[in-house]
């Protein structure tokens, strides 16, 4: 990979990168360490990479940096932030990407990950395979219950309008 090919792997990419990261993790510092540890890792090997893997080495980097950035959050024993939206007293809420969004965030971090890559970022099951080195039908599988929670969480849409 040259140089402006780098650069132009940059300017092609790093939103929908972002945008991963920040849904994943819902942290807007951390989803921009992220990224630039993605690029990051793509300089330094970028003599090794082919320019038409950069996405996907990318998108695989910055996947496995999510996960151990929630995992090493796991480990440190924070205590959990009090959810406001758990404390409201209105019995009717219209802000659906609030609470999409808020939804998302309680999936365990696999099924985020995979649902975002697919809903979100419109990845193929098979690019979400070499992504995150699952098999289709896992990715499937966690697709389809990451969907079914969404579902339970947010009830019927007559209810939260």
């Amino acid at each position: 990979m040259t140089i402006k090919e780098f650069n132009h792997c940059v300017d092609a990419h790093a939103d929908g990168l972002y945008r991963f990261a920040l849904k994943t993790l819902g942290n807007e510092d951390k989803a921009h360490d992220v990224v630039q540890d993605s690029f990051e890792r793509l300089w330094l090997k970028h003599e090794a990479v082919d320019n038409s893997k950069s996405k996907s080495y990318l998108f695989t980097t910055a996947y496995h940096a999510c996960i151990d950035l929630i995992r090493s959050e796991k480990r440190k024993g924070r205590i959990e932030e009090v959810k406001e939206i758990n404390y409201s007293t209105e019995s009717h809420y219209s802000d659906i990407q609030e609470i999409l969004h808020e939804a998302i965030k309680v999936l365990p971090e696999i099924q985020r990950s995979v649902l975002l890559l697919r809903d979100y970022e419109g990845y193929s099951y098979q690019e979400i395979e070499e992504i995150t080195g699952l098999n289709e039908s896992q990715v499937k599988v966690y697709i389809y219950r990451a969907r079914i929670a969404l579902k339970e969480y947010i009830g019927q849409i007559e209810m939260v309008l």
